[in-house]
């Protein structure tokens, strides 16, 4: 397993968080989707505020392939909509 970093900001809750997540070795090398796929599971586990489920809009690598950039919705108690970056 391998120590990654994300940010995560959305928007009601003038929220801005770093999160550090363990995931394989290999997950920068998968489709941007599959990235954001692994680390929205891990939110779902450790945040602590219920489940948390998205919907992605959209999501890119950069050249290098080291950063992932997403934009989406965030879905609280299925009803509680908010946008992320």
């Amino acid at each position: 397993m391998a120590l990654y970093k994300a940010t995560l900001m959305h928007g009601a809750r003038d929220a801005e968080g770093v999160h550090m997540f363990e995931a394989p070795e290999d997950l920068m090398s998968q489709t941007p989707v599959r990235i954001m796929r692994t680390f929205m599971a891990w939110i779902d586990a450790h945040a602590g505020i219920g489940h948390v489920d998205f919907e992605l809009n959209a999501a890119m690598k950069n050249k290098d392939g080291a950063v992932v950039t997403a934009l989406g919705s965030l879905i609280f108690h299925e009803t509680d909509e908010q946008p992320f970056i």
